[in-house]
């Protein structure tokens, strides 16, 4: 069974929302004590963990937050401490059903640490420990100290915790007054607070509450380059506003899904939410989430797709037999692909003539994509059919999502595009509904690029996805895509390992602008220097298209130099012509590495003509048709 600290030292896990808040909508005035609803309306408690449950929550938090002997006094409820603590982790355990790991939350005293205060750090002490020693013994998985803003006080919790058992903590903290640029914090700094943590002996640090989704991301980019410890971010739904006498939290669900996605890219490998953040906002937030590491469900025990199945089944048919497109990379040809775009209507028209005109000019292959930006599109196989009709001769790379389809209909299609005799399959995990054309479309994601790799060298072995014989074996040939400028580097380049280990026989990449980025990915993936290798090359359209990317799209870094020229070209033609001489540079640059054994062009502006003048002169073979040809009447 994977433990929560490893799942969180692998991967982003969602964490649950607020539980406060939760309460409240239900009906619970804040004349009472929420931690008691645990006993006196289980029911609502229970309730609550199954929303976030059935939205897709990794971590269920205990409704404990407040539930020490200090905190509950004002309400008469001190004697009652073990009774609510213990009713709180059975409830969360209870809903958890082993599809989720269950956290004990502890939140501060509610009373300042003397000499500021009146309770000493003794009496903080023996406060933390007692609650912590009841939800230990109710079978909770670890510990969330949590809204923290005293480091003396959490250093207490800390120690309570460990008087009483050795499970996983993780240390969370709130920074009131900073956020948004602001340097004037009421306490610590991140920096200052993560390098005090750095002797303690807790798992994981946390920031919750705070300033909202956009305080906590800057919170979050200034703790991660300070500690090795994975780092888990709650934020609130923004922040509160009182109308018509009811405090409302502002955020959509949407908002906080993107800002759970840049929080995964800046770092944080466990994000859920505080205040105000609702079940609708955790599914919305696990869709994104997914688009980058698709989630698993904590200590569930099911098949895994995250390594090459066991030697069982029939020997896979050898790679170079699969394809013209994986004969040419076997032997060492320098392999140029180019994306094809699909239409978002019925007429093919532009892209089929537009392959015909590549074809003629030297290209070895076309990818087409499926559904990129979660835009509704011509599906990639039919798209793939049509080119084959018109250029029997050109091969297609079939990009395959993970976002639409189940496991159902992923072993269907893939069975049926060997019948076709598409053999050339990327196994992408796909962008979330909410970028594209139909935001309330549901995102599958049964698994991710990794699983679906892995899957499809199940079927090249004869074998289903329960390791069951299927009536013969398909002869696809597997790659996947790959994020040179990524964010997480780190991260990146583990995924990139996983991605071999699944099957992965190619990797087409994003586009790469910066020849050192490039070469920083390539030594940090060494160890798969034998896997095929294809850079991405985007020549850029014009300087608000460098911007864009620049500013708006992780992992898109444009060189200053480049912008700059971008910049002085004095009109949107002079623009596109700096673009295409960028890629035609650095084209030509990361050509001579010994890893890149091909090119994946994104055409810019939608010409297919556009791409031949990057190629031409740099790429063998490559040879651009007359004006007249009818390969490329209907091309650009």
């Amino acid at each position: 069974m994977e433990r929560l600290i490893d799942a969180l030292a692998a991967r982003p896990v969602l964490f649950d929302g607020a539980m406060g808040t939760e309460i409240y909508k239900r009906g619970v005035f804040i004349n009472r004590s929420y931690d008691e609803v645990s006993v006196g309306q289980p029911d609502l408690v229970r309730e609550i963990h199954d929303s976030y449950l059935a939205a897709g929550a990794e971590v269920l938090t205990t409704n404990s937050f407040g539930a020490n002997r200090l905190r509950l006094a004002p309400f008469g409820l001190s004697e009652r401490m073990e009774n609510i603590n213990a009713a709180a982790a059975r409830l969360a355990r209870a809903a958890a059903r082993d599809r989720a790991w269950v956290v004990g939350s502890m939140g501060p005293l509610g009373a300042a640490l003397a000499p500021v205060g009146r309770v000493s750090p003794g009496e903080a002490f023996v406060n933390f420990r007692d609650q912590a020693r009841v939800l230990a013994e109710n079978g909770v998985d670890a510990f969330l100290l949590e809204t923290f803003a005293n480091l003396g006080e959490l250093w207490q919790a800390v120690r309570g915790v460990r008087a009483v058992c050795d499970l996983p903590i993780i240390a969370s903290l709130t920074f009131p007054g900073g956020g948004f640029g602001r340097e004037r914090f009421e306490g610590p700094t991140p920096e200052q607070a993560v390098q005090t943590m750095a002797g303690w002996k807790i798992d994981a640090i946390g920031v919750n509450c705070s300033q909202g989704p956009r305080g906590v991301l800057e919170l979050v980019e200034r703790m991660v380059p300070h500690t090795t410890r994975p780092i888990v971010a709650m934020p609130n739904a923004g922040m509160p506003q009182v109308v018509e006498g009811r405090t409302i939290y502002l955020a959509g669900p949407e908002y906080m899904a993107e800002y759970a996605r840049r929080l995964a890219q800046v770092g944080a490998h466990g994000i859920g939410g505080c205040c105000g953040t609702t079940p609708q906002m955790i599914k919305e937030m696990r869709t994104y989430l997914r688009s980058i590491s698709p989630a698993h469900r904590g200590p569930v025990s099911r098949p895994t797709l995250e390594a090459r199945p066991a030697e069982r089944g029939l020997p896979p048919v050898p790679v170079a037999e699969r394809s013209s497109f994986a004969k040419k990379l076997s032997e060492g040809k320098f392999c140029v692909s180019v994306e094809l775009d699909p239409p978002r209507g019925i007429d093919p028209g532009k892209a089929v003539e537009g392959a015909a005109m590549l074809y003629a000019a030297g290209i070895d292959v076309v990818n087409i994509a499926d559904g990129p930006r979660a835009v509704a599109r011509m599906g990639p196989s039919a798209l793939s059919q049509l080119v084959r009709a018109r250029t029997p001769a050109l091969e297609t790379v079939v990009h395959y999502c993970c976002r639409d389809r189940n496991l159902l209909g992923m072993q269907m299609d893939l069975l049926g595009a060997h019948a076709l005799g598409l053999r050339n399959i990327l196994a992408v995990t796909g962008d979330p509904p909410k970028m594209g054309t139909y935001p309330d479309a549901t995102a599958v994601f049964d698994i991710d690029s990794i699983g679906l790799i892995s899957f499809i060298q199940l079927l090249n072995r004869g074998l289903d996805f329960a390791e069951e014989p299927v009536g013969g074996q398909t002869a696809l040939f597997v790659g996947a895509g790959c994020n040179p400028g990524a964010v997480d580097l780190g991260l990146e380049a583990a995924r990139f390992e996983r991605k071999v280990a699944a099957g992965a026989e190619y990797f087409f990449s994003q586009p790469v602008f910066d020849h050192d980025l490039l070469l920083r990915f390539l030594d940090r993936t060494s160890a798969a220097s034998d896997v095929p290798f294809l850079v991405g090359i985007m020549p850029l359209v014009s300087t608000r298209n460098a911007e864009f990317l620049h500013n708006e799209v992780p992992g898109m870094q444009i060189p200053e130099p480049v912008l700059k020229a971008m910049r002085a070209a004095p009109s949107r033609e002079a623009q596109r012509e700096v673009g295409i001489e960028v890629a035609r540079e650095t084209l030509a640059a990361v050509k001579a590495h010994p890893r890149v054994k091909g090119v994946y062009v994104y055409p810019p502006f939608g010409s297919y003509r556009a791409v031949l003048r990057v190629l031409e002169g740099i790429v063998d073979g490559i040879t651009e048709p007359g004006p007249s040809s009818p390969d490329s009447a209907r091309a650009l």
